[in-house]
């Protein structure tokens, strides 16, 4: 793979998105950043385990010449978090995302501040024949919970597309975190359900942001919601 070979002036955008979603969920974001010349790459996250899951990615990032500004969204910030084993990654960028300290766990992280509401919103789990679980959010449940600020009918065709994750995967514990050797930049709601602002905020003073963009009114997939917001600091990070 070789996105960055038609404009070598610009970085290549690899976006890696979270639990209950999809590549698509970057759509917005992907318009903007493809329309300003930017090679781009939505991954396909297999939300299965997170050191597999960045894995996944690392191997993907090895298929790319030049330099790369790598995105996640909500559990996708742990996968990248774990999937920098690559001096081509010039920069990282949290939309509303998980940017884990060693040792730490998706599920312990939304749970250190109040405000989380995903935990009831979920369906019964459903059973893996490897004696994992699965999970989704309910569907009727998916607008309040997930896309707040996004139209009902965009929302229910997300409830519909969304991937689940494994339970194991939320609980799974992090490896040494990229943002320590490499530049970060945040973004999120102040109406996040998912990830409560004050978590956003606090691994984002941790890691020492170069910008953090706190969007007044965005739900948790503030790049659906707010694509040009997203784009934009991304595209700072790649100007960086």
């Amino acid at each position: 793979m070789n996105p960055a070979s038609a404009q070598d002036s610009k970085p290549t955008i690899v976006l890696v998105h979270g639990a209950f979603a999809e590549s698509s969920s970057w759509n917005g974001v992907l318009a903007q950043l493809i329309r300003k010349g930017y090679p781009t790459v939505a991954v396909a996250n297999p939300l299965r385990e997170v050191k597999s899951d960045a894995d996944y990615v690392a191997s993907v990032l090895q298929g790319i010449e030049g330099p790369i500004v790598l995105v996640g969204h909500s559990y996708g910030g742990a996968v990248i978090t774990n999937a920098v084993d690559n001096e081509n990654v010039k920069a990282l960028v949290y939309v509303a995302a998980f940017a884990p300290e060693a040792g730490e766990t998706a599920v312990e992280l939304s749970g250190r501040y109040p405000g989380s509401t995903l935990g009831p919103t979920l369906a019964p789990p459903v059973e893996l024949p490897d004696g994992g679980k699965d999970l989704h959010i309910q569907q009727d449940k998916f607008h309040a919970q997930f896309a707040a600020d996004v139209p009902a009918n965009d929302a229910q065709l997300m409830a519909s597309t969304q991937r689940p994750i494994t339970e194991a995967a939320l609980n799974e514990a992090s490896g040494v975190p990229a943002w320590k050797s490499v530049p970060s930049w945040f973004i999120y709601g102040d109406r996040d359900l998912n990830i409560p602002a004050a978590a956003l905020s606090f691994m984002a003073e941790r890691a020492n942001s170069h910008e953090t963009v706190v969007v007044n009114g965005a739900s948790h997939v503030v790049m659906v919601s707010h694509p040009d917001a997203v784009a934009a600091i991304i595209e700072q990070a790649a100007r960086n």
